[in-house]
This record gives C-alpha cells, structure tokens and sequence, in this order.
C-alpha cells in the first residue's frame, strides 16, 4: 500500500499558509500556532513548520502563559528547534510582556487591586520562585516607583522591613503596596504572609505612611488583603 504524501508549508494552498494568510485577512485570523510558525520559519523531517507549533503549544497546555515559562533550553529539546529559533520564541514573548506592563504604567495611578495585580502579572507570572516587591505612592495613589525588595525558593523569600521604611522615606512616599507571587498557584496568604503584613501595616503607621495593600499573585488570579478587610 501507497504511504500517503506529506505536504509541507509550502504544497498548501495561498491563503492557508500563515505569512501568506496575515497579508490576504489580518494578524488577527491566525492561530497562535500559526503566529509561532511564522517566528519559528521552519519544521523538521516529519512536522511542518505549523504541527510543530501545535505540538509546543499542546506541551504547555494551549496556554501562552506557560508557553511564556519556557526556558531556551526547554523549547531546544523540540526537534527542529536550535537556539536562534529558541531565542527569537522567547524574546517575542518577552516582547508581550513588556507591552502589557508598559500599557499598566500608563495608568500611573492605582485605584483597584486588580490594578496591582495587573501591573505586577508579567513581571512574577512566570517565575518558579518567590519575589516581593513594593510599590511606592504618592499622595493621590499615583506611582512613584517600585522595588524588588527579595527573592527567595519556590514557597518562601525573606523581607526585611527595614529596607522598605527606608526606601519609602527616600522617595517621600505617602503610601506603599505589598506584593509577592506564589508560585504554587495558590494566592491564599501563608501564616508567614500575615506576619509580615500586620508587622509593616505598625511599622509604617509610625512613619506617618499608609499600608494601601498586599497582593499576592498567581498565573490566573490573586488575593488582596485590602479586598479582605486585612490592611
């Protein structure tokens, strides 16, 4: 019996190949499995350059958050990916994430907890270990800075409290906001979240500054303690 013919890119029809298809309809009518073929250019023996997107996408689930975790050395173990593809997959994603953070800082002024968690989802979304970072305000709620203050494993970092009086004093902040991810995806806070946040809550009071919140952060959702009742 007759193996069937394996078409490649190429042997499909005009408006069916991913370049071709975003000239003649618009970015906005591909897939993402077609947007990445277009940044990978090529397959391997058996894929075209299109099942071999689809087959990365399905490793992380159809998800471009989890795609977004994706090392170079993680996409390179796919057949056909050396490491310029590998490198132009996750600086485009970068790219995205940067978008979105800049859109965020637009805003300047923080007036929810979605806000916050907005501003902070691309910078600790896809980490496998926990940062906390503070947010420095001014007296409208309007950002002044922000700081990484520590990092630490996958379920704890170490915060000096100190280090944020200080900062806030240096840039004359009226106010500040907590935040930290959890890596575990469970934003619900630890008992060691609840001791640093009622010790910096006194600490500021003392300073004549304002705890505004503490959020922690997971890939699809967060907890806030102001929304909470907590701050």
């Amino acid at each position: 019996m007759q193996e069937p013919i394996k078409l490649t890119v190429k042997d499909w029809s005009p408006e069916d190949r991913p370049r071709e298809k975003m000239l003649a309809k618009g970015v906005y009518t591909l897939s993402d499995a077609e947007l990445l073929a277009i940044i990978l250019g090529s397959g391997n023996r058996e894929e075209s350059v299109v099942e071999l997107s689809q087959r990365i996408l399905q490793s992380a689930g159809n998800n471009l958050n989890e795609l977004g975790k994706y090392s170079i050395n993680q996409l390179m173990k796919f057949k056909g990916i050396g490491s310029a593809k590998a490198i132009s997959v996750v600086a485009v994603l970068e790219l995205g994430k940067r978008r979105k953070a800049e859109e965020i800082r637009k805003k300047e002024q923080i007036r929810f907890s979605k806000d916050i968690y907005d501003y902070f989802h691309s910078l600790l979304c896809d980490l496998f270990y926990e940062e906390f970072w503070v947010l420095f305000l001014s007296r409208g709620n309007r950002i002044i800075d922000k700081m990484k203050i520590s990092q630490g494993g996958v379920s704890e970092t170490v915060v000096d409290p100190k280090i944020i009086y200080r900062e806030a004093i240096n840039r004359l902040a009226s106010g500040i906001i907590l935040c930290h991810n959890h890596p575990s995806g469970n934003p619900q806070p630890s008992r060691q979240d609840d001791k640093i946040t009622m010790k910096i809550r006194e600490g500021v009071k003392l300073l004549d500054l304002t705890l505004i919140d503490h959020v922690i952060i997971c890939d699809d959702g967060f907890y806030s303690y102001a929304d909470n009742g907590r701050v």
